[in-house]
């Protein structure tokens, strides 16, 4: 079991341990990685939908409605929705971003995959990323899958989190740097 291999413990890796296994029997890895992704991607651009999940003022069957509702236009898979649906029915949806994470994790831990998140002032292009992840791969001598995120406070730069490392190369930490040195140099 997938839950035995990696050590995902709490609510997320309890629950994402479990859709993988059920993935995994009915062949369904890709297929529920690319919806949990799709669902990642609308809760990061929706702030109702975050509200949705996140929120104990919404009822079970209000998220679960809901939830159904969002995933059949989405055109997810069947075990998909019916994960989802059985999250929201436990009122466990507080936890989904978690349990797409640490699914995204297994999936990569079965493929052999090392993850890493890299975060830019500005959206990479597809030509960045690619170079971006063979530069990765090299160095790590493994295939990595890259998750971007944009946030504008790094002025330029990148932060690159690959497991338990960082590379910080953002305008925002080299500034601090020089400021921090200029105050003990005063």
């Amino acid at each position: 079991m997938a839950g035995e291999d990696a050590n995902f413990t709490g609510v997320a890796g309890r629950y994402a341990s479990a859709l993988f296994d059920l993935a995994k029997e009915a062949g369904a890895i890709d297929a529920v990685a690319s919806d949990l992704a799709g669902l990642e991607q609308m809760m990061s651009e929706s702030a109702d939908l975050r509200d949705l999940v996140k929120s104990p003022l919404f009822g079970r069957d209000d998220q679960t409605k809901a939830m159904g509702a969002i995933l059949e236009r989405a055109g997810a898979s069947d075990l998909t929705k019916k994960f989802i649906g059985l999250v929201a029915t436990n009122r466990r949806l507080f936890a989904l971003d978690g349990m797409i994470k640490t699914y995204q994790a297994l999936v990569a831990q079965y493929r052999g995959e090392v993850s890493a998140e890299v975060t830019s002032a500005h959206p990479l292009t597809d030509v960045q990323v690619q170079k971006l992840t063979e530069t990765l791969k090299a160095a790590t001598g493994s295939d990595v899958t890259l998750s971007t995120k944009v946030d504008n406070g790094l002025l330029g730069g990148l932060v690159v989190k690959l497991g338990s490392r960082m590379v910080d190369t953002s305008l925002r930490t080299k500034l601090n740097r020089m400021k921090l040195a200029m105050k003990e140099a005063g």
